[in-house]
């Protein structure tokens, strides 16, 4: 795998523009609580950086807000190519970042030394499919397009499958394809399904009139009930630093409010930094992904949920319990929570 740090000067430039001190009063964060806790233990702050999609948005805006919280240094560490996000948190070269909850959880089953420390988005993957198939148990026998086996798309996936009462394993054909080809092979009907996210992918294949939308798991139960994304850090640096992780925290919280409360502004930078060349496709996923549930919504009933499905099909070995003891910590979201009532 190929890490690199990413270039930030363009990214400080186009934020230098939020007018910090207005957006963090605006988003009911603001520096009052903060500024009665001491300073971070360090001000070098890493973030992981993972191949995704724009929905990881909140971990892209959170630089100027994280020098706000005192960090000096902020890295943005990049990963190329699936499947090495959690080694990258896991092995300390980054600290914190954001990724797909059921991959988190496969990841603490499996001993990754890294910890859940809360939910930040509800939603963004859509399950597409042809007319034959109209329903999750209709894939049963089915061939299903995505992200390679092991990516988030397949193991969120899973969990729906096993929430009906399919093995992802026996019950499904799974090939792996570029979202191209997969949107490709969906409109030739070559496939039966596709699993897609933004931001081509999920507003594309809308916008093509691709098939037909089987599931969308911002609007429909249970999965608008879950975190589909959580904010992760490596477990030594949360133990040894709480100050900046609570510190850390907060910017990433602060960068979803920024998200659900300005989208526009969220999408010109998206496409400013080449996350997505399509300003359109990025406004309606920001519009569209639900930002503003992370004050609501119960972070660790997240987990119970997904690990639940997971342990039901034997992709994990733990149970949701010990899942929850040894991956989450939820004290820093706590004081947060508690400071935005305040």
């Amino acid at each position: 795998m190929r890490i690199e740090l990413t270039e930030r000067w363009s990214r400080r430039e186009f934020l230098a523009g939020l007018s910090l001190a207005g957006t963090a009063g605006l988003l009911g964060l603001g520096p009052r609580p903060g500024a009665a806790e001491p300073p971070p233990e360090t001000t070098t702050i890493r973030l992981g950086q993972g191949k995704g999609t724009i929905c990881l948005a909140p971990n892209f805006m959170a630089e100027e807000f994280l020098r706000a919280e005192g960090f000096t240094d902020i890295q943005y560490i990049k990963l190329e190519g699936w499947g090495g996000y959690a080694k990258l948190l896991a092995s300390g070269e980054a600290h914190i970042g954001m990724g797909a909850t059921t991959n988190r959880i496969m990841g603490i089953d499996t001993g990754k030394a890294v910890v859940l420390l809360a939910g930040v988005h509800v939603g963004c993957y859509e399950l597409f499919g042809t007319d034959a198939v109209r329903t999750i148990r209709d894939l049963k026998g089915k061939t299903i397009a995505g992200a390679p086996l092991g990516s988030g798309a397949y193991t969120f996936l899973a969990s729906m499958l096993a929430y009906v009462g399919l093995d992802p394993r026996k019950d499904i054909n799974w090939v792996e394809h570029p979202p191209d080809e997969s949107m490709r092979l969906l409109s030739e009907r070559k496939i039966d399904a596709f699993m897609g996210y933004p931001p081509e992918i999920a507003q594309e294949v809308r916008a093509k009139k691709i098939g037909h939308v089987m599931v969308n798991t911002m609007m429909e139960r249970p999965w608008s009930q879950y975190f589909c994304c959580v904010v992760i850090g490596n477990r030594e640096f949360v133990r040894k630093h709480p100050v900046a992780t609570k510190r850390a925290l907060r910017a990433m919280l602060k960068g979803a409010d920024l998200c659900a409360r300005e989208p526009e502004r969220v999408a010109r930078f998206l496409v400013e930094q080449g996350y997505t060349q399509h300003y359109d496709y990025a406004l309606q996923a920001m519009k569209e992904i639900p930002y503003d549930k992370w004050r609501e919504y119960d972070h660790e009933d997240t987990v119970r949920f997904f690990a639940l499905r997971l342990h039901e099909i034997g992709m994990i070995k733990s149970t949701p319990q010990k899942i929850i003891k040894q991956g989450t910590d939820w004290r820093f979201l706590n004081e947060l929570k508690k400071e935005w009532k305040g």
